[in-house]
This record gives C-alpha cells, sequence and structure tokens, in this order.
C-alpha cells in the first residue's frame, strides 16, 4: 500500500489508507516505548529540515532508531552545499543517494513536491510552508482515535486557520470520518476558501466563528494553534492578533466533561500552562503518539519482506 510511494499531502488519502496506518501504529506502540525491533535494520532515513523543528525531526529520528535503522542528517542549510548555490533537486538527488527514504521540512509551499519528483528514493514531507503536514495529521487522527473516537467527532480549529498547515491537512482528514467541524480565527486568519469548499463538497459540516464561547460545551476536541509570527510578511499585522485567544482552566469548565485540548506545539501563551494539570489537556501525549505513527509509516514504505522482530 505505501512501499516506495511518496508521502506529500493527506488529500492523496483514503480512508482505508488512514486507517491502517493507525492500526500499524497501535501495533507498534510497544516498540516506540523501548520494546527492541530490527525491522528496518540496515535502513537508512535521510533529514532534510530548512526550517526548525524539534518533534517532527526528533520523532522520526527515535523512529526510525526503534525501529533498528538509522539516520543522516543535513544539518543547518547554511553548513551544507546549499550555501554555495546547490539547487533544492540537486540535493534532494544526491541524499537519494546515500539513503533509502528522505524526510523534508522546507519553508516554500510546493517543495516537498518538487523534491519527490527528483528523488529516487520515497520522499516523506514534514511541512511545506503553509502548505501540508500529512504525518501530523497521522499522529493527530491517533491521538483523537486513543484519547476520544473518530467517527463522527465535533471538533473546534482555533488560532491561525489562514497559515497553518496541520489544520489544513487535519480538516481533509477529518472530513472522510464525518466529522463536524467549527472554524474560530481571527478575520484576517480564516481558514482558505478553496479548503472550505472542498469539505463542503465532500458533504462536511463547516461553521465559521470568531468567539470560543459560541462553541463552548457542544464540541468533543479543541485543537488550538499558534499565531505563527514567521509566516506575517508585516509584524504590525501579527501584533494585531498575536493574543487573539487563550485557553484557561476556566475557559474550560464550560466545556463538556470528557473534552480534550489538542496542539501540534510549539506553544506561545495560547494554551495557559496551568491547563497541563487538567485531564483536558492531551498535547505530550500527542507529540508522544508522533513516534508510533512514524514508525508505521516507515515500516510499510521500507521493511524488507521476512523484517525481524526481537
Amino acid at each position: 500500500m505505501f512501499k516506495k510511494r511518496h508521502l506529500l499531502s493527506m488529500r492523496e488519502f483514503s480512508r482505508e489508507e488512514m486507517d491502517s496506518v493507525l492500526e500499524t501504529a497501535a501495533s507498534l506502540e510497544p516498540f516506540a516505548r523501548g520494546k527492541r525491533s530490527d525491522m528496518l535494520s540496515g535502513k537508512i532515513l535521510a533529514l532534510l529540515f530548512f526550517e526548525p523543528s524539534t518533534r517532527t525531526r526528533m520523532s522520526f529520528e527515535t523512529a526510525m532508531k526503534r525501529l533498528g535503522g538509522s539516520t543522516i542528517n543535513l544539518g543547518s542549510a547554511e553548513a551544507s552545499s546549499i550555501a554555495k548555490g546547490e539547487s533544492l533537486a540537486d540535493t534532494v538527488r544526491v541524499v537519494g543517494g546515500y539513503a533509502d527514504a528522505i524526510v523534508i521540512r522546507h519553508p516554500k509551499e510546493g517543495s516537498a513536491r518538487l523534491a519527490a519528483e527528483f528523488s529516487p528514493v520515497p520522499v516523506l514531507n514534514a511541512g511545506d510552508g503553509a502548505g501540508h503536514h500529512p504525518t501530523q495529521t497521522l499522529l493527530d487522527l491517533y491521538t483523537i482515535k486513543k484519547e476520544r473516537h473518530l467517527e463522527g467527532i465535533s471538533i473546534a480549529l482555533v488560532g491561525d486557520l489562514k497559515y497553518g498547515r496541520t489544520v489544513h491537512s487535519l480538516a481533509y482528514a477529518l472530513s472522510l470520518y464525518g466529522a463536524e467541524i467549527t472554524l474560530i480565527s481571527p478575520p484576517t486568519l480564516r481558514m482558505p476558501d478553496q479548503i472550505k469548499s472542498d469539505l463542503s463538497s465532500r458533504g462536511t459540516i463547516v461553521r465559521e466563528a470568531s468567539d470560543l464561547g459560541e462553541v463552548m460545551g457542544s464540541i468533543d476536541v479543541l485543537y488550538v494553534t499558534r499565531i505563527q509570527k514567521e509566516r506575517f510578511p508585516d509584524p504590525v499585522e501579527y501584533n494585531k492578533v498575536a493574543k487573539s485567544y487563550r485557553i484557561t482552566p476556566e475557559s474550560l469548565q464550560q466545556m463538556n466533561q470528557g473534552l480534550i485540548v489538542m496542539h501540534p506545539l510549539p506553544r506561545v501563551d495560547e494554551i495557559s500552562p496551568e491547563v497541563d494539570m487538567t485531564s483536558h489537556a492531551v498535547y505530550f501525549k500527542q507529540s508522544f503518539y508522533g513516534v508510533p505513527v512514524r514508525m508505521a509509516l516507515l515500516k510499510m514504505m521500507l521493511e524488507d519482506e521476512g523484517g525481524q522482530e526481537q
């Protein structure tokens, strides 16, 4: 299903394929917690990160090593031949000769698809500007499935919905599970019209609001995103919306008891640290779940027949 396949956008996934990844991730979670595996012994994963990353980069490294494989890392672009003017296409051609798969994060939308055109090995998109972040979406789905349920949930996506690639990908995926989606953002950071149109064409119920109070008590999942300063061409415009929403224990008192609060991290000040101690907070679990999910993807893409477990 995923053998030697590029992973660029959630639009290319069927529900059956997503379910397969989630089921495989569940079977691999014991290995993510330390059980030994040699499933990908001898395999090498290349990490090309042209933007800062903590969770995505380190969870891919962890996933590969938990499966018995190894990683190579481009490091900073300034320390590579990119600083000499080498094109992304040439970098990918070269690195593809050293590794069995490439994980790429790049500030320009469409960069992962460009890399896939030139790569001799599978490319996994770890974020391309304001475009897509499919592996984040899969770990988000895994989190929702583990902590609540996936079918027919009511979810509010809050914060930067214009530049937030995590919510773009997640909205597409949830449309295949009959979700009701409420979009909450400042007027200047609304979800792009094309995405809303695509969701509606799939039969997804999509609502828009500007105030969290409008959905209090009626949602299962509150998915909060950071206002992304680095995506704003004008710092003045960023400052106008920087503190639009803040989740506190007091605001959560009006929510239903089983609500879970998610965040792709890093957070700035959109979720109060006091929320961490409540039963609603699952964002650190969410971060951990990136390991078994990325293990599942790597296994499904790279494992040879007769892969060994110990």
